[in-house]
């Protein structure tokens, strides 16, 4: 490599880094993101038809849940808030947040409004943002195990019980 070919690589951007790998499958993570979008619009709605009342609290869950459906649209579907400038940069953060941050937050963000108001509205109008979050959890706790390796180590568990009893049977006599 030669001095002037330096300063062109140093200049050169450099590539992305690919997300790191979660073990969420494509179709599981679109499930979620779809999941998202569906429950961000039943919060909108729900919570629109929520603030058409005089009880303030009902006022205040309502309010609630339009803002957690702008998040739920902002992380998840970026492209529906083109307006926002900010809208990608926030969504590229959300999606470095990990499956078990990102389940706390949508559960969080869903139950505050039953909290406040616990009325058939809130409750079915937070139901599917809940649903997001769980699926994220779910997700969060990784795959299933195959059967042989749950079966080793059953095996190993039961010699060790055996050696354990055999042990103190033999301290007995």
């Amino acid at each position: 490599m030669s001095a002037p070919d330096e300063p062109l690589q140093a200049a050169a951007p450099e590539p992305a880094a690919a997300p790191a790998d979660d073990g969420m499958t494509w179709w599981y993570r679109w499930l979620c993101r779809i999941a998202g979008v569906i429950g961000g619009v039943s919060c909108a709605f729900a919570g629109l038809w929520n603030c058409v009342t005089i009880n303030p609290l009902n006022i205040a869950a309502g309010v609630w849940m339009m803002l957690n459906a702008f998040v739920l649209f902002l992380c998840e579907a970026p492209f529906c808030c083109q307006f926002i400038e900010f809208a990608n940069a926030v969504s590229a953060r959300a999606d470095k947040l990990r499956a078990w941050q990102k389940a706390a937050f949508y559960c969080g963000m869903a139950v505050f409004p039953v909290m406040l108001s616990l009325t058939l509205t809130t409750l079915f109008g937070n139901a599917i943002a809940f649903a997001t979050g769980v699926l994220y959890g779910l997700s969060a706790l990784g795959k299933k195990g195959d059967a042989i390796s749950y079966a080793r180590i059953h095996q190993q568990q039961k010699q060790m019980d055996e050696e354990k009893l055999t042990g103190t049977l033999e301290g007995q006599a």
